[in-house]
């Protein structure tokens, strides 16, 4: 099955856009955030319409709608990522928020001082921050699998690392810079075989790949909406049933409480515990219609799509002299192309692009430890997705030679 990119364009609005007159949108942004399909925005302008309520607690007719509205969208979600039950899904404001509930009520549970935490060094920020105030809090050390020249982890260097004996292993299932795809199901068998928990960074990749949290056995796993056709303002932290119950409470109040005294409290059960106060309900209905709109293509239709844009992609960039992408080749790698163009700033590139309409990203994008890895401060990022098009690459590249000519 292939995607019909012309008719998938025509339920978006924004590619209705001019930047400027004359000049249409490429948008070749969407590792950054995606844009979002007609029946998304449908939904949540249907739910504050017609069913706007607070959930849980109201007996009242909004109330039910909107509570069902809210429950309805957390099963589509635990059914995408073939969740065994719908209480692993928590309700958080995106990636980096799960992450950081995970790092702060299991880290803070069950790591003390002299513990090994086994990142690697193609992590986004939001991927190491927390884990570095995790071992300043607790007294844990932290050690990194390093990045090969071209793009891949060192998985030789990871099992010595596993020797160690490490309490957790964190990564990322696909990386933002340089679109390389982490063998998530081997690594996290050899760390339960090391005794490590782990978990995986799917911010890139439940958007772009089939993910199935069961097959992969991950003990947690984060990701956006926005980053998969959804709004922004609201994420995923899925965790196997039994660590989530031996975690306490993230945040206090609200929805997350069963009962309160003045001096004491009992948290709610799964998954309310770690969703205090007023969730994005209008959010999460958003976040299941995009569900529902990529479950509608089918997963290895996207796949498939990406690897086609990307081999494309990677082939015309080659032609043009003074271009180096980074990354592993095309079969290894979603859809992300970060590059520099030898004697232009990668901002200077994104701006005098964004001139011809062409949407692109400049700089570390959230992983400033990859590039000194690279040596380099920045780059330019062009990422695709579902309604991005040969004919959109073909610009990029026309795009990038007008570049070179401006500056000599």
């Amino acid at each position: 099955m292939t995607l019909d990119t012309l008719r998938i364009r025509q339920d978006f609005p924004i590619f209705e856009r001019q930047v400027r007159p004359g000049v249409p949108l490429v948008y070749l942004d969407s590792t950054a955030t995606t844009q979002k399909p007609q029946s998304v925005l449908r939904a949540m302008d249907e739910f504050y319409r017609r069913s706007n309520a607070n959930i849980h607690r109201g007996v009242h007719t909004l109330a039910e709608e909107a509570t069902a509205l809210y429950e309805a969208a957390r099963q589509k979600v635990a059914a995408f990522i073939h969740a065994a039950d719908a209480r692993q899904v928590i309700f958080t404001r995106n990636a980096s928020e799960a992450i950081n509930l995970a790092a702060y009520a299991w880290g803070r549970a069950h790591l003390k001082a002299g513990d090994l935490i086994l990142l690697t060094e193609m992590e986004h920020h939001s991927n190491l921050v927390p884990w570095q105030m995790l071992a300043a809090a607790t007294g844990a050390s932290l050690d990194f699998v390093p990045v090969t020249d071209d793009g891949l982890l060192d998985l030789d260097a990871y099992r010595s690392l596993l020797t160690r004996q490490p309490r957790l292993v964190a990564f990322t299932h696909m990386s933002n810079v340089l679109g390389t795809i982490n063998p998530a199901a081997e690594m996290i068998r050899l760390a339960h075989a090391a005794g490590a928990r782990t978990l995986v960074d799917a911010a890139q990749s439940v958007p772009h790949l089939p993910v199935d949290v069961q097959a992969l056995d991950a003990d947690f796993l984060a990701f956006s909406a926005h980053k998969m056709l959804g709004p922004t303002g609201i994420g995923v932290l899925y965790g196997k049933r039994d660590l989530l119950e031996s975690m306490p409470p993230f945040l206090g109040g609200g929805d997350m409480i069963k009962t309160v005294h003045l001096r004491d409290f009992v948290p709610n059960e799964l998954p309310h515990k770690f969703e205090a106060g007023t969730p994005a309900i209008a959010e999460a209905v958003g976040f299941g219609a995009a569900v529902d709109y990529l479950s509608a293509l089918g997963m290895d239709a996207v796949a498939a799509h990406e690897r086609e844009i990307i081999a494309y992609a990677l082939e015309r960039l080659e032609e043009i002299r003074g271009v180096r992408v980074f990354g592993p080749p095309a079969e290894q790698r979603g859809g992300v192309a970060s590059f520099t163009l030898e004697g232009v700033h990668p901002h200077d590139v994104a701006q005098i692009l964004d001139t011809f309409g062409i949407a692109v990203r400049a700089g570390h994008h959230c992983a400033q430890p990859l590039h000194e890895k690279f040596g380099i401060p920045a780059t330019t990022r062009a990422s695709f997705y579902v309604y991005s098009t040969k004919e959109e690459v073909d610009q990029l590249v026309e795009g990038l030679y007008r570049v070179k000519k401006i500056f000599g």
